[in-house]
């Protein structure tokens, strides 16, 4: 049996979009492509009128349903594998090594079946900022040429789509659980750190720096509730140790 995405779990979300027309033009691509969820982190009133616009009479459904989120953590919380989108490639601890578009969906194959995923795209001047790219388990580079590696945010957004919606006829069949959600692994790297500070072990005034190494160790693997669960688990008997030891 030929295996391919399943774009039914597959949610795209963009980040601060300066442009309605952006928005529009986003949600055109994914009708195109068969995606109809469009999730929007925003901090101002949107022209409606001009997103449908660009979005033409078939795709105004998707620009009627968009979920609107005042920050991106909130509109991550219960997804299971969240994709951040990047131009800029570099060896910084927050810019973990990017793969293609194409590697991208024959990844989502087996991923997708029983996860939701978000597909997260930045503001078309600035793209995703190290904070926000925090919260990714991979991250996606568009290849381009040297002469002009731009790409305009709907059609970053029709090219990821495309290989989502085309990808994998034929794979050999395999199987993923369901994924712990964005809100359970924002949980257990919340009680890592309190951990850490609480044993000495990581720097009290610098956290979020060594939390930002934490965080690539556990996102080269795919995290299940039951494991969360047992990480916290381990925390938890860490600090009882620690206060007994104090007393």
């Amino acid at each position: 049996m030929k295996e391919k995405v399943n774009i039914k779990n597959v949610t795209i979300v963009l980040v601060s979009p300066k442009y309605p027309g952006n928005i529009g033009s986003t949600a055109r691509c994914l009708k195109n492509m068969g995606i109809e969820r469009l999730s929007v982190v925003c901090y101002e009133k949107l022209d409606i009128g001009m997103m449908k616009q660009m979005a033409t009479h078939v795709a105004a459904d998707i620009i009627d349903n968009i979920q609107y989120y005042e920050n991106l953590q909130e509109a991550l919380v219960n997804f299971h594998y969240i994709i951040g989108t990047t131009a800029r490639l570099g060896t910084k601890s927050a810019r973990q090594p990017a793969i293609s578009p194409r590697d991208l969906a024959i990844r989502l194959v087996d991923i997708s079946r029983n996860n939701s995923i978000a597909l997260v795209f930045g503001p078309e001047d600035r793209g995703l900022t190290n904070e926000e790219l925090k919260y990714c388990h991979t991250l996606v580079n568009i290849p381009t040429s040297d002469q002009f590696k731009s790409v305009n945010l709907s059609h970053a957004v029709m090219i990821c789509c495309y290989e989502m919606f085309v990808a994998s006829r034929g794979y050999v069949k395999r199987f993923t659980p369901r994924l712990a959600t964005s809100a359970e692994v924002e949980a257990m790297y919340e009680h890592l750190k309190k951990m850490f500070i609480k044993v000495g072990f990581i720097n009290p005034e610098n956290p979020e720096y060594w939390m930002m190494c934490i965080r690539r160790f556990f996102q080269r693997i795919h995290l299940y509730s039951k494991e969360v669960r047992i990480v916290r688990g381990i925390c938890r008997h860490v600090e009882r140790y620690v206060e007994k030891q104090k007393t």
